[in-house]
């Protein structure tokens, strides 16, 4: 059995791809990186960069991840 995820982190996942498809690639750390400079899931808080939702940042990274191997076809 695989995990569900949520339909609101496709819909942010897909959107990502669609909009930014030269940006992402198969690898989660550097979707993970992506996903934090395309949304607004990180703020600045006294100069410096805070994450203020960890767990859906990682859960879109891993969608995104998992939904660019699967459009390539591999």
């Amino acid at each position: 059995m695989g995990n569900i995820r949520q339909t609101y982190i496709k819909r942010i996942a897909i959107e990502l791809v669609r909009n930014y498809p030269e940006s992402f690639k198969g690898g989660y750390a550097e979707n993970r990186k992506k996903v934090l400079e395309l949304t607004d899931l990180q703020v600045m808080v006294d100069g410096k960069p805070t994450i203020t939702y960890k767990k859906l940042v990682n859960r879109i990274a891993g969608y995104t991840c998992r939904y660019v191997k699967r459009r390539r076809g591999t």
